[in-house]
């Protein structure tokens, strides 16, 4: 249920369920007569970013009225301050919280396995959210997992319930986002909560460790190193400044309170390109460098790409920002892990926003990946549970650049499609680059509604 403006929230819903019935709330329909068509644009978690306006240039005003959803939790205003002093010149939050938390559970995965060895980290991580002594702090929890007591972490993204036998979190958080011009207007940012609480796992995970006088009581006797696997370059680089700022924050607050088994937390920096080559490399990297646990990778497909490689390697991969459901059931050894929730329940929640608006027809432009083409095929599924039918829902895909020096997409002839088929609502499931078909939309003489 939505959790800000009640009143505003009380209608909405009963919008929504008059639209199980008929698809025809709200005002953002077709003209008559035979003029042309508004459209609305629709975005998702790659492309809700303030960031976002840069990629279309001299054209940013283009995303005026573009509204979507993007897991998000309400942020303490202390969170936010504290990002801010690490990176003064974030414009944007997105992953930051999926990155700190990311980077603590494993900290005190490894404190409570009294262990660096991935291995043993790896089997630790769901306990570290389920069923323990809550605590909410990097200093508090780090204390009571010395002391070899089971805890319970919540924090900025991880608040209502722990994570499932999966390693991914059981509920999750979503906001819905509106473009005012070329910011995103944080006055009209709504946020509903969905998933399931008793999903989350209920299994022991091994007794903890209690610590006591340093190295000695390792297994390996090596500090814990952590290593970066994010999108500092690439389609998805606009997202990397809050996922770069949430992980130096942990281990900063980490390191504050004592590190862990008596020493400091290492963090090694690593790019993933948005790219399998450039990614590869940098797991590489890490391997050759002794990395227990790697943060990343940014995006879906990219981990997918990697996977294989570090579970070879026997490290955990630990991702603040992949939300492809098929990732919950990838071969991973129990090595895998996410605090982002998977796209089926973001699916629900796009479905929702877009169905408020009661469209006659709607085109969804996925790129051309395990992200895009499955959020895609939920977002369809919602809609048609809704009351949409198949005839008036297009599906259209465009093979994303392979790196950022490859040529734009050129989505002139989806723009035409998408013209021809009459849609008055446009979702894309894209990154960066996906603001070339926002370009060619507006090229093909598509009027977008603001």
């Amino acid at each position: 249920m939505l959790i800000s403006r009640a009143s505003r929230a009380a209608t909405l819903a009963a919008c929504a369920t008059f639209l199980l019935a008929t698809s025809a709330c709200g005002t953002d329909k077709p003209e008559e007569g035979g003029t042309t068509t508004q459209v609305r644009l629709y975005g998702t978690d790659g492309n809700m970013l303030n960031s976002y306006a840069a990629e279309l240039k001299e054209r940013a005003g283009l995303v005026d009225g573009m509204k979507g959803t993007t897991p998000l939790t309400p942020l303490p205003e202390d969170f936010k301050r504290r990002l801010l002093a690490v990176d003064p010149d974030l414009t944007d939050f997105l992953y930051s919280a999926e990155a700190y938390d990311a980077v603590l559970i494993s900290a005190l995965a490894a404190q409570l396995a009294g262990s660096t060895d991935p291995a043993a980290i790896a089997k630790q991580i769901v306990g570290v959210t389920n069923n323990g002594q809550r605590c909410e702090t990097a200093a508090v929890c780090l204390d009571l997992a010395r002391k070899g007591q089971d805890i319970e972490y919540r924090s900025v993204s991880l608040t209502r319930a722990g994570f499932t036998d999966a390693g991914e979190p059981s509920t999750a958080s979503y906001a819905t986002m509106h473009f005012d011009g070329q910011q995103i207007n944080d006055g009209k940012t709504e946020f509903v909560g969905a998933g399931i609480e008793s999903a989350a796992s209920t299994k022991a995970p091994p007794r903890p460790k209690k610590q006591g006088t340093g190295a000695a009581d390792r297994n390996d006797g090596s500090p814990l190193v952590l290593g970066g696997l994010l999108p500092k370059t690439g389609d998805l680089a606009i997202a990397n400044p809050p996922l770069s700022a949430g992980a130096a924050l942990a281990i900063k607050e980490i390191n504050a309170a004592g590190g862990v088994l008596g020493d400091p937390v290492t963090w090694i920096d690593g790019d993933d390109g948005t790219n399998p080559a450039v990614a590869k490399a940098t797991v590489a990297s890490h391997v050759e460098a002794g990395v227990h646990v790697i943060i990343g990778a940014g995006g879906s497909g990219i981990s997918r790409e990697v996977l294989p490689d570090v579970v070879k390697a026997g490290l955990v991969l630990f991702s603040p920002s992949n939300t492809d459901a098929g990732l919950t059931d990838m071969d991973d050894k129990g090595l895998y892990f996410r605090t982002a929730p998977p796209d089926s329940l973001q699916g629900r929640a796009l479905a929702d926003v877009i169905m408020r608006d009661g469209p006659q027809k709607i085109a969804i432009v996925a790129r051309k990946d395990s992200y895009g083409e499955g959020l895609q095929s939920f977002v369809r599924t919602e809609l048609e549970k809704a009351g949409m039918g198949a005839d008036r829902v297009k599906l259209l895909t465009y093979e994303p650049p392979e790196d950022a020096k490859a040529k734009p997409v050129d989505f002139t002839a989806g723009a035409q499609d998408i013209k021809s088929f009459g849609a008055d609502a446009v979702l894309i499931i894209g990154f960066g680059e996906s603001a070339a078909v926002i370009r060619a939309l507006a090229d093909a003489g598509v009027q977008l509604r603001r």
